[in-house]
């Protein structure tokens, strides 16, 4: 297997807090799974592949400006488990694996 780790910080002024949720920010569970995509693409070292979400759990919210660390491994079978976490907390795990075009 090999893996590797990538921070992000949420930028306070991301575009998906505007409509989720006025008065309380929260980063949608899509935006962490287009990081996800986006790391793995860079653990990989290609980009624009189509990607099918095996499976995701979210355990936590996610508020502007704060630093997430995504971990990534591949099987042996090609797919890539992902986990998010902020500090100690978890924010969310899962799995992508390529799509067949």
């Amino acid at each position: 297997m090999t893996g590797a780790e990538y921070d992000w910080t949420v930028p306070a002024d991301h575009p998906a807090f505007a409509g989720h949720f006025p008065g309380r920010p929260i980063v949608p569970g899509v935006v962490l799974l287009d990081r996800a995509i986006l790391f793995a693409e860079a653990m990989l070292g290609t980009s624009g592949l189509n990607w099918q979400v095996g499976n995701a759990k979210f355990f936590s919210p996610v508020g502007p400006e704060e630093a997430l660390t995504f971990a990534l491994s591949t099987s042996p079978r090609g797919a890539i488990a992902f986990t998010v976490r902020a500090g100690e907390r978890d924010i969310a795990s899962g799995s992508l694996t390529r799509a067949v075009p």
